[in-house]
């Protein structure tokens, strides 16, 4: 791969990680590690995300 196309490709795979929530994960597990929680399961972790969202939306038209 150039070194354009990568840097391209990385941008992208970066935008989608955010985008999906993926990324959010990732950060829970360093967070814990740092402070030397034990995480809690994916399934929980999504469901907690999930259920935030539904108490306060986030939608705007503008």
């Amino acid at each position: 791969m150039t070194v354009p196309l990568a840097r391209a490709w990385h941008g992208v795979r970066w935008y989608l990680r955010e985008f999906t929530g993926e990324a959010r994960w990732d950060r829970y597990l360093e967070h814990c590690a740092a402070h030397g929680h034990e995480p809690m399961s994916r399934r929980a972790f999504e469901r907690l995300r999930s259920d935030a969202l539904e108490r306060n939306p986030v939608t705007r038209c503008c």
